[in-house]
């Protein structure tokens, strides 16, 4: 469903009329809630970078949600993935940042002064050369606002429309039953979407077998 569909839809489902910006605004909102209680596969990037020698920080994309993994690469191409820790936790155990050696923990840090949007990685012990790092992480996709179409609205168009209905019913201060209506054939959708993100892209037949139904 491209958002000109997605747009038609809300409106006639709805039997209301909307401008551009209140429909802008349900899809958005629709797409963050989606993003944020599903991890899809599909929603996953690879992207590459290198760790500079005596700094304890790692720059994050800007699209950045949340991490998959996170690896870093030595010069024989030997991968070393890092645990994940708070940033407590590194400050404790690695007092002293100018003390270097090959960091094995990272956390989630704040955003620096001279990139006050965007979160950074902190790593601890700091990195004691320039090691290749390799991060697997889910993204804020672009809007279906903005590209007209998106993987969601393709393949799972059930979880955003009616994601995007019920930010319209309460947009309208509909009646209380009807609020209740959309929002139950929202969970519908985002539990079957969920089976598919946290479930079934998370394993297969050979190490967890086949699903099978009880016959009679």
């Amino acid at each position: 469903m491209n958002y000109a569909d997605l747009c038609v839809n809300i409106q006639d489902i709805c039997e209301n009329t909307f401008t551009a910006e209140q429909l802008a605004m349900f899809t958005q909102q629709a797409e963050q809630k989606i993003y944020n209680t599903v991890q899809l596969a599909n929603l996953r990037k690879n992207v590459t970078g290198t760790t500079s020698s005596g700094n304890k920080y790692l720059a994050c994309p800007g699209d950045f949600l949340s991490t998959y993994s996170l690896a870093l690469i030595d010069a024989s191409g030997n991968y070393t993935y890092l645990l994940n820790k708070d940033v407590n936790f590194i400050r404790e155990t690695f007092p002293n940042p100018t003390a270097t050696s090959i960091p094995k923990y990272y956390a989630i840090f704040g955003p620096v002064t001279d990139n006050s949007t965007e979160l950074t990685f902190l790593l601890g012990p700091t990195p004691n050369a320039a090691y290749g790092a390799e991060l697997h992480y889910y993204y804020y996709p672009e809007s279906l606002v903005i590209t007209g179409t998106t993987w969601l609205g393709d393949n799972f168009d059930s979880a955003l429309l009616n994601g995007a209905r019920v930010e319209a019913i309460r947009f309208m201060k509909g009646e209380p039953d009807m609020v209740k209506i959309y929002q139950d054939m929202y969970m519908q959708a985002l539990t079957l979407l969920k089976i598919l993100g946290d479930g079934k892209q998370r394993g297969d037949a050979y190490r967890n077998g086949q699903v099978k139904l009880p016959v009679g």
